[in-house]
């Protein structure tokens, strides 16, 4: 049996996904342009948002092509081919499917299912996972995500996701961890463009605080 095909996890300058749960197509523009702006790569709108796909494909239209724009809570094999038609290049999922997986790879996508546990986690990488999504990572911590990454692949992307905020980056750097999606400290349903560039910009200045080397901003001397 041939492997499965792999989409690598892009390198991203920031390792950061906003996950926009809730976002309404009209409101969509200004805040993932306000997101871009201030040095997000990597864009999530769920699909139990309200009118999803709508709000996904004018992200993908609006976004420079470094920026990866796709949808969360991906369930379905059609919703994966909509996300494709749409222009979507990233798939987010809560759980692990083979299926859903290969199916996104097959589109050229970048995927991170969601994974809780070493099975779940080992499954998604023998499944070509892209990244992992531990979901909700505040359930077990930095701790508990180090403890299961020793039994990963070496270079497997972990994500935590979940009750993570920029107020956490350093517990998880400390367990070796780069990669967050980031939901309700980014955006909450209603929230005005300018508070989303606020917590954006707040957020981007934490990250490069604690990952200086790796946001590849030098190191200041005095």
């Amino acid at each position: 049996m041939s492997a499965p095909h792999r989409i690598p996890w892009p390198n991203l300058r920031r390792s950061l996904v906003a996950i926009l749960r809730g976002i309404a197509p009209g409101e969509a523009e200004p805040v993932i342009a306000a997101l871009i702006e201030e040095g997000f790569e990597a864009i999530e709108i769920p699909l139990n948002s309200p009118d999803a796909f709508r709000s996904i494909a004018s992200a993908v239209k609006l976004a420079p092509p470094g920026v990866l724009i796709g949808a969360g809570t991906v369930l379905e094999i059609e919703e994966v081919d909509q996300l494709a038609d749409v222009g979507g290049r990233l798939m987010v999922s809560p759980n692990v499917d083979p299926v859903i997986i290969a199916r996104a790879s097959g589109h050229g996508m970048v995927t991170m299912p969601g994974v809780l546990t070493p099975t779940e986690a080992l499954l998604a990488v023998k499944a070509g996972a892209s990244g992992l999504k531990f979901f909700p990572a505040n359930l077990i911590g930095p701790a508990g995500i180090q403890a299961i990454s020793v039994v990963l692949p070496a270079g497997t992307v972990i994500g935590a996701v979940g009750g993570v905020s920029d107020k956490d980056f350093s517990a998880y750097a400390a367990a070796g961890i780069r990669t967050f999606g980031l939901g309700s400290s980014l955006y909450r349903p209603g929230l005005a463009a300018s508070e989303v560039r606020a917590r954006a910009r707040a957020t981007i200045a934490a990250y490069d605080s604690v990952f200086r080397e790796a946001a590849g901003i030098p190191r200041t001397v005095g």
